[in-house]
């Protein structure tokens, strides 16, 4: 029998008996892994003259690439704007639990703080590269405080800030950086454009939020760079037929040609965006769409009241509000119950739904060279999900990190030796 490692001393893994979410359909076909990257089997058959040292059973399930959420502010107990005691091991703690929903990676999300947290967060969280412990850690959002005061939602209202030196008072706020992925911002507030080129020239994608801001306002920011929209619908003035705001961006003619789609957030968790919203703006914009959980620390958590950054929280009906009041403040629902509610509530079908929080936050993110898709050469990180859409299990660089039956301490390299 030919050798098998021509190319790689790595082990070949061959998923079989499954159907892969791949190029906008999903078919039936093993996927096949080394090295934690998909390869493409016609080279390893024909070329490199190889086969599979493991084979592993899908049992029919369909595999999809990992969940990617752009913006969770926390969970199991982890509030990242607040766990000053020990920074990394909570981004660690949410990092390994958010596995169990199907995310493979994510941006830890910075609500609107203090000169003061930004110095000690911020260099704190650094981007790292997923696994067994966790999910990757793709860099941070930074959601505020450069924000509208009227549309700051459960942010502090000391908390808010302006930029009226341009960048460098972005800079004395944030002091470090190097870790930011994405910022939220509101873009009528003066400077913004400046400081939104400043951003894109940095290689950071800038997100329209928690804003006043009119669709020329919003028309404008996205000339200057701005490709996201922070939680459609939620914390910005609503759709008008004369000024649809920031909504009206989904169908604007106005963008520049090298950005021909604008991104937005959806949290479809049944409670922040009706429904109807939801269908309105994927059949209006559905290449944009990217789903978000907005999770915060209670995510999963029974009623009662607990702590979001220095202000309580009340669950109440499956809602987190601030205590005493009916402000939302963020979200208890997991990705993988996202993408569940999201298929049911639309009526989208299957590959658009797995899309949503896949490869549309890797495209926003620009990083389809290797996130988001099944495509050969990319990262193996994929789920296995039921018909249903029902999570199964969750592989890292093709190791399966979480399984529905085993959890996490008893999940191995399965597989049978191919003799």
């Amino acid at each position: 029998m030919p050798g098998n490692k021509t190319v790689s001393d790595g082990h070949i893994f061959q998923f079989k008996n499954c159907r892969i979410l791949r190029n906008h359909s999903i078919f039936v076909e093993d996927l096949w892994v080394r090295d934690g990257k998909i390869i493409d089997p016609e080279k390893l058959f024909y070329v490199e003259k190889g086969y599979a040292d493991f084979q592993v059973d899908c049992k029919n399930a369909i595999i999809a690439p990992g969940f990617i959420d752009v913006q969770i502010n926390g969970g199991f107990g982890i509030d990242f704007s607040s766990n000053f005691d020990d920074i990394e091991g909570g981004v660690q703690k949410v990092a390994k639990g958010i596995l169990q929903h199907g995310c493979t990676s994510f941006c830890p999300t910075i609500i609107s703080s203090s000169k003061e947290v930004y110095k000690k967060v911020l260099p704190k969280i650094k981007i790292k590269a997923g696994g067994r412990d966790g999910a990757e850690i793709l860099g941070v959002h930074v959601e505020g405080p450069f924000i509208s005061k009227e549309k700051r939602g459960a942010h502090l209202l000391e908390n808010m800030a302006t930029y009226d030196n341009g960048f460098s008072d972005v800079l004395d706020m944030y002091h470090d950086i190097s870790s930011v992925r994405i910022v939220t911002l509101a873009p009528e507030l003066p400077r913004s454009l400046d400081v939104i080129r400043e951003f894109v020239d940095r290689g950071v994608v800038v997100s329209l939020g928690h804003s006043m801001a009119s669709l020329s306002q919003g028309e404008e920011a996205v000339k200057h760079g701005a490709s996201f929209i922070t939680h459609l619908f939620n914390a910005m003035l609503p759709f008008h037929h004369r000024d649809p705001h920031l909504v009206g961006l989904l169908a604007s003619y106005k963008h520049p040609p090298d950005l021909r789609i604008i991104y937005y957030g959806i949290i479809s968790d049944g409670i922040h965006t009706n429904p109807c919203a939801e269908r309105i703006a994927h059949r209006t914009h559905a290449k944009g769409l990217v789903l978000v959980t907005d999770a915060i620390a209670a995510m999963g958590f029974p009623s009662g009241q607990h702590q979001i950054g220095p202000q309580l929280i009340e669950i109440r009906n499956k809602r987190a509000m601030i205590a005493g009041t009916e402000t939302l403040c963020g979200s208890i629902a997991t990705m993988n119950q996202c993408v569940k509610y999201f298929y049911e509530a639309t009526e989208c079908t299957m590959v658009d739904a797995l899309e949503s929080a896949s490869l549309h936050p890797a495209r926003l993110l620009k990083i389809t060279d290797r996130k988001g898709s099944l495509d050969y050469g990319t990262d193996a990180d994929f789920v296995m999900l039921d018909d249903s859409l029902n999570l199964l299990a969750t592989y890292i660089g093709g190791e399966l990190v979480w399984d529905s039956k085993l959890g996490y301490d008893r999940v191995v390299n399965h597989g049978t030796r191919r003799i």
